[in-house]
């Protein structure tokens, strides 16, 4: 029993560490690291309730505790931080936030107020999230990969990702976009659809958008009913850039 204890605490301190992580960049894809999904799952089995600070929750995952030499900005206001989240230097957090057991948020990244990010979830450097987006976290079947946004990438107010979704570096997902497997993403620059679970590539300008009901329900089509899709509009260049530059004083 003290064997496991060992495996599973080692587990969440690699993890808290950046040591190790709960996805990793293999062969050019994305995939789930197995054996410390397993380890996190065994962590919450050998938990038990415990009372601390006004929180509840296993004893085995309670929130971590900062100070100044980690050179993590956390503004007060009732931000979470699971135990074995790791997050790196330089990451400002506005209150309140939630992150989870297993989540990775790499040095730079700004987590505005309200935002989730799920377990296992990982965030690359420079990344901002802006308010109130939800970043889908997954820890069983442990072979699932969580969502994974790249370095640099801008995800707008209110965005929604989740399934397993790989938004590539230097993407920008604007306010309301709601990304998942079953939501299709056209590519109007290049005249595509997306595969299903395909990564929104690089440096893609992606909103909301909609489509018809097919063709073959005639009440949908007389009542113009339509479904909601996510649209990919422009590739990054100088102009876009320059309303991103505000990412710079916010830091």
């Amino acid at each position: 029993m003290s064997h496991n204890v060992n495996v599973w605490e080692k587990n969440l301190n690699d993890l808290e560490a950046g040591r190790v992580r709960s996805a990793d960049f293999v062969n050019g894809k994305w995939v789930a690291n197995t054996e410390v999904k397993t380890q996190i799952l065994e962590a919450f089995k050998a938990g038990i309730l415990k009372e601390e600070n006004g929180f509840v929750d296993k004893h085995t995952l309670m929130p971590q505790t900062f100070n100044v030499d980690r050179g993590i900005r956390i503004v007060p206001g009732g931000t979470s931080v699971r135990r074995g989240a790791y997050i790196a230097k330089g990451v400002i957090i506005m209150p309140p936030s939630y992150i989870n057991v297993g989540a990775f948020i790499d040095e730079g990244t700004m987590v505005d107020s309200h935002v989730l990010v799920g377990s296992c979830a990982q965030i690359g450097k420079k990344v901002h999230l802006s308010t109130a987006v939800q970043i889908g976290g997954v820890l069983e079947p442990v072979g699932a990969a969580p969502v994974i946004i790249e370095d640099e990438c801008f995800i707008g107010a209110g965005a929604v990702i989740v399934e397993g979704i790989v938004v590539k570096r230097r993407a920008v997902i604007a306010p309301g976009v709601i990304l998942s497997k079953g939501i299709p993403v056209y590519d109007i620059v290049n005249n595509r659809v997306l595969d299903k679970g395909e990564p929104i590539p690089e440096n893609a300008i992606v909103v909301p958008g909609n489509r018809p009901v097919k063709a073959d329900n005639p009440w949908a089509k007389e009542m113009g009913l339509s479904l909601q899709c996510a649209v990919i509009v422009k590739y990054r260049d100088e102009k876009s850039e320059a309303s991103l530059v505000l990412e710079d004083f916010l830091r």
